[in-house]
C-alpha cells in the first residue's frame, strides 16, 4: 500500500510512549493506564460507564442521556481489545448483536444507534461512527484472540459489516454509510452530509488490508479523500472543526450544530493516533499546533461553544475533560510542539470526571491514556 506513509508504528512496530518520553514514571503511567481502566468497567459508582447485564453480555451506559449507544459500545470493545480483556470485549459485542443488529427494513445489517438498557431499540437508524469502531474493534480480536463460534466469529461479522457500509442502497433498498463517489463518511446514512470527528483515515487504512478483497480499493481511496477532507473542514488559524459539515468542509448548521462542540473535539484525538500509527504530515503537525495554542490561554472551567474561527458563546463546553483528554492526544501529531507538553500535563493532572455527564468524556480520557503511553496499537493478524 503505497499510500501509506513510510513512518508510524503502522511500519516500525513501536508505538511512542509520549509520556514516558516527557518525563513521567513509567510505573506511575501503567498504574494510571490500570487505573483508568477500573474507574470506568469497575464497580466505582461515582466513576463506572460499564454493566454486565446476565450471564454472558454487558453494556456502555451513556450515564447523561441514560441510554446504550453505538458509540459507546464500539468504543468499549476498542478498549478491551487494546487491555487484552476477551471477557469484557466478548459481553459487550453479544449484547450489541442481540440488541442492537437490524436484521430487516431499509437498515438492516447495520446496528441501532440507540437502546435501552433493557435491549429495547429507542432508534431504528444507525450512527456511522458507531460502526466504523465495531468494524475494526472486530479486526483486532480477530488478530489477537482468533476467532470463535458465532457471533464471536469476529474477522467475518467485520468484513460483513463493511460490505454492507460501503454497498448498502445497490438494491434500491437503504443508503450506504459513504458517499460511493467522494469517498466521505456520511452523518447518517440516508443524508448527504458529515461529520468531521467520523473522520477516521487510519481505520480506513487497515480496512484496506482487511475487508473483502472487492472493496480494498475503496478504503484506500476513503483514507485519502478523508485525510484531505480534513484539512478543508478544520479552521485555517484555530484549527476548530464544527460538529456538521458539508462535503465542501463549510459548517453545517441547519439544525445548530455548525461550530466547534462536543462531537468537534474527536478531531484532534483522530489527527495524533493518525499520525502515531501512520506518521505525521506537516498539516497534521499544524492542525495539533492550531488547536493547542486556540486553549492555550483558556481555563477548562471557561471552555466554551465556539464558532470555528474561534469566537466564544455563552453556553459552556458539556465536556471539559473530554476536551483536555483529546488535545493531549493531539500531541502525538507534534510532541515537539511549543504547546504539546502543557496539553499531557494539564491531562495529567485532570481525574476521570464523576457525576452523570462522565459517560463521554470518561471514553475520551481512557483512549487518551492508551494513546499517550504507547498503548493504542494496531493488532495484525496472526502469521
Amino acid at each position: 500500500m503505497d499510500n501509506i506513509a513510510s513512518s508510524g508504528a503502522y511500519h516500525s512496530g513501536k508505538y511512542r510512549n509520549l509520556l514516558a518520553e516527557y518525563g513521567y514514571d513509567e510505573k506511575e503511567i501503567a498504574d494510571r493506564l490500570a487505573l483508568g481502566w477500573e474507574q470506568l468497567f469497575g464497580d466505582r459508582e461515582e466513576t463506572r460507564i460499564y454493566y454486565p447485564a446476565g450471564e454472558d453480555m454487558g453494556y456502555m451506559l451513556d450515564t447523561g442521556n441514560l441510554d446504550v449507544r453505538t458509540e459507546g459500545m464500539s468504543y468499549g470493545m476498542m478498549m478491551a481489545v487494546q487491555l487484552d480483556r476477551r471477557d469484557v470485549f466478548d459481553r459487550l459485542w453479544k449484547w450489541t448483536y442481540k440488541h442492537m443488529y437490524m436484521d430487516e427494513g431499509e437498515n438492516a445489517g447495520y446496528f441501532a444507534w440507540s437502546c435501552e438498557p433493557d435491549g429495547t431499540k429507542r432508534s431504528h437508524g444507525p450512527a456511522p461512527d458507531g460502526e466504523e469502531y465495531f468494524a475494526l474493534g472486530l479486526f483486532f480480536a480477530s488478530h489477537r484472540w482468533g476467532d470463535g463460534a458465532p457471533p464471536l466469529d469476529y474477522g467475518a461479522k467485520a468484513r460483513e459489516l463493511l460490505s454492507v457500509c460501503v454497498h448498502k442502497g445497490e438494491d434500491g433498498i437503504g443508503h450506504s454509510m459513504w458517499n460511493r463517489h467522494n469517498k466521505l463518511i456520511k452523518f447518517v446514512p440516508n443524508c448527504e452530509y458529515t461529520d468531521p470527528s467520523y473522520h477516521l483515515p487510519h481505520f480506513y487504512e487497515l480496512f484496506a488490508l482487511w475487508a473483502n478483497e472487492e472493496d480494498r480499493v475503496f478504503w484506500t481511496e476513503a483514507a485519502a479523500a478523508s485525510r484531505k477532507y480534513l484539512k478543508l473542514a478544520c479552521h485555517p488559524e484555530t484549527g476548530l472543526a464544527p460538529e456538521y459539515a458539508y462535503y465542501d468542509g463549510m459548517p453545517n448548521d441547519e439544525r445548530g450544530y455548525g461550530h466547534y462542540f462536543s462531537d468537534s473535539y474527536r478531531v484532534a484525538a483522530n489527527v495524533g493516533l493518525d499520525a502515531e500509527w501512520f506518521g505525521a504530515t506537516e498539516w497534521m503537525r499544524e492542525e495539533a499546533r492550531r488547536i493547542q495554542q486556540f486553549f492555550s490561554d483558556k481555563h477548562p472551567k471557561d471552555y466554551r461553544r465556539y464558532t470555528i474561527s474561534g469566537e466564544p458563546f455563552e453556553e459552556k463546553s458539556l465536556h471539559p475533560v473530554g476536551l483536555i483528554a483529546t488535545n493531549a492526544m493531539a500531541s502525538l501529531a507534534n510532541p515537539e510542539g511549543e504547546f504539546a507538553r502543557a496539553c499531557v500535563e494539564l491531562f495529567w493532572n485532570t481525574p476521570v470526571r464523576t457525576g452523570d455527564r462522565r459517560y463521554y468524556d470518561n471514553c475520551l480520557y481512557l483512549f487518551a491514556m492508551l494513546a499517550l503511553s504507547g498503548s493504542f496499537r494496531i493488532w495484525h493478524p496472526r502469521s
